[in-house]
């Protein structure tokens, strides 16, 4: 009779440790969680623009630092002479185009000479043919004046004279006219050749423009030898020292980006039917097991790699002939916002988390934090 009590006073004990089990870690039996989640960031490939010896290394492995702060300096020597010997070029290319500039304006001036001679000619053309008529109508009226005595021919020829001195005049404005216009057909091939060896003016002028171009592209260039960080982060994976070679374009340290925090938890695809974007999470970090964190689900994952399918011979899909009698889920990545991390916990890429979503939250607008697992060891 007292074993049977003791059976039964045991039976209780057990059975309410169980409910309060159960109580306790209830949302963990009605909603998904796993414990195969892992700590995310933005890692960023800190990649020089230049190549060069590195002269100075402002930063150790695993160092905090702030954006702009100087990471390392690349030797910038080379550079500094690339941009004096721009700047030279540059003041050459401008030179050039001022002198080019004063021949266009002697040779529009030497346009405007002609047009002006032509002119002249013009005119001189006109008043000889006015004196021409006047001359030949007084020639003409000496010589009717002659038979009848009432001039004498001194009087005619001197109206013959003049209308032949009249006559020269005409041909020679005649001959300058011809020659204003030969004398402006040349200017303006002048103009035109000297124009088009200029090309445009002012900031559109090609010769000025690329070197200007390449003044900023040295200014650049000197300016890239300093390297510097893009954002607050960590440094990682840093093997640089001083003298080795940075080569443009190729990464040379990482930078854990301290902003860009998240989890990815990767959930059977059996649990994740009810998740949606927005629903409250718990993440538990397996280094601070006693610090939950609260957080969302900011997005589910679309895809994942197939084991079967890649391409074989002939291009035939690869297809494996064994089939496993115990199907496992296959594990869909869902990525989870951290809302705030508690101090003192310092999140590190790549360690291990558990992630319980609480489904129907996404509306709620506070989701007290069960207590957690405990994590694997």
């Amino acid at each position: 009779m007292k074993l049977s009590r003791n059976i039964q006073r045991t039976g209780i004990i057990v059975l309410v440790a169980i409910i309060a089990v159960l109580l306790k870690y209830w949302d963990y039996v009605v909603n998904p969680w796993t414990r195969d989640g892992q700590v995310r960031a933005e890692v960023i490939q800190i990649t020089p623009r230049v190549s060069g010896p590195i002269v100075a290394l402002a930063i150790k492995d695993n160092q905090f630092v702030k954006a702009g702060d100087l990471l390392f300096e690349i030797d910038p020597r080379t550079f500094a002479v690339s941009l004096d010997q721009a700047r030279a070029q540059y003041d050459k290319t401008g030179d050039s185009y001022l002198a080019q500039q004063k021949q266009v304006e002697a040779a529009e001036a030497q346009v405007n000479v002609s047009r002006a001679s032509i002119q002249q000619a013009q005119s001189a053309i006109q008043e000889a043919s006015s004196a021409i008529a006047k001359n030949e109508a007084e020639y003409l009226r000496q010589q009717e004046l002659l038979p009848e005595r009432a001039t004498s021919q001194k009087a005619v020829e001197s109206a013959r004279a003049n209308y032949e001195v009249v006559l020269e005049k005409r041909k020679g404005a005649e001959a300058s006219l011809l020659q204003a216009r030969a004398a402006l057909a040349q200017s303006e091939a002048d103009l035109a050749e000297v124009r088009a060896s200029l090309g445009a003016l002012g900031d559109a002028n090609a010769s000025l423009r690329e070197a200007r171009a390449k003044v900023e592209q040295a200014e650049l260039n000197l300016e890239f030898t300093k390297v510097r960080a893009p954002v607050d982060g960590y440094v990682t994976n840093l093997n640089l020292r001083l003298g080795s070679q940075a080569v443009a374009n190729q990464p040379a340290l990482a930078l854990v980006d301290v902003s860009s925090y998240w989890i990815d938890g990767f959930f059977r695809e059996n649990t994740i039917e009810d998740m949606r974007a927005g629903d409250k999470a718990i993440i538990t970090l397996m280094s601070y097991p006693d610090k939950p964190i609260q957080g969302y689900v900011d997005s589910l994952g679309w895809g994942i790699a197939q084991q079967d399918g890649s391409t074989g011979f002939e291009l035939l899909p690869n297809v494996s002939p064994t089939f496993e009698w115990i199907r496992l889920a296959q594990r869909v990545p869902v990525r989870i916002h951290m809302a705030e991390v508690p101090e003192g916990v310092a999140l590190r890429v790549g360690t291990s988390a558990s992630v319980l979503v609480m489904t129907g939250t996404a509306k709620d607008s506070d989701v007290s934090a069960p207590p957690a697992p405990a994590p694997l060891r």
